[in-house]
């Protein structure tokens, strides 16, 4: 057992040598680990993981036990001794089978996600410059759209204001000529008066003349 033991540890300490360091063996070891953690073969880790760990503390309540036995009695024989450092081996063999297990599944799964990560960087890196091309085009077609618009405004802008001053001009003549029109017609009402007036002074000399002749006649 102790031979078993001492194989799987060195063999665990060999995976993680290799998956250390980058070789071509570190992409086998990886393949291998990741057929491992598919289907039966995380069930199976487990049910080994689990059985190393009740014989650990198996071991482990056996020096407790003789150690208790050593106290009680006040002294240790050498059987129970040799039982001693045998429980006391196998607990350390099985928690460092434990512990290399564990620091295998931790650096499988960093390295999994590194590489992950890697390629994610890569892929993010591949479509940065052409995201930005096409960012970059899709504001200069819209700075090129708010141009054409802006200048269609400012077309109508001209075209209204030149109808607006034409409209004004037509205005400003049709209000000279009424002014003249007003001036014309406050002259010919000012000739007019004066014509009244004379009409209406004539009417009264000829009004006051055949008084007159009467009383010429009378005296």
């Amino acid at each position: 057992m102790f031979q078993l033991l001492f194989m799987v540890i060195f063999s665990e300490m060999a995976v993680i040598m290799v998956l250390s360091f980058k070789t071509p063996l570190r992409k086998l070891t990886l393949m291998v680990l990741d057929r491992v953690k598919r289907g039966r073969g995380p069930l199976m880790v487990k049910t080994v993981a689990a059985t190393i760990a009740v014989v650990m503390i198996s071991s482990v309540y056996s020096m407790m036990m003789i150690q208790k036995r050593w106290i009680d009695d006040g002294s240790a024989n050498p059987t129970e001794q040799i039982l001693m450092v045998k429980h006391l081996l196998e607990a350390t063999l099985m928690g460092g089978v434990l512990f290399l297990a564990l620091m295998i599944d931790r650096l499988h799964h960093y390295i999994r996600e590194l590489r992950i990560r890697r390629k994610s960087m890569e892929a993010i890196k591949k479509q940065g410059p052409e995201d930005g091309k096409s960012s970059g085009s899709d504001k200069v077609k819209a700075l090129e759209g708010e141009v054409t618009t802006l200048q269609a405004k400012l077309k109508q802008l001209e075209s209204d204001l030149e109808t607006k001053t034409k409209e004004m001009d037509a205005a400003e003549a049709n209000a000279v000529a009424l002014r003249k029109q007003s001036e014309g017609f406050l002259l010919e009402y000012d000739r007019l008066l004066e014509e009244n007036q004379n009409l209406r002074n004539q009417l009264e000399s000829l009004e006051q003349s055949p008084s007159r002749s009467g009383n010429k006649k009378n005296t």
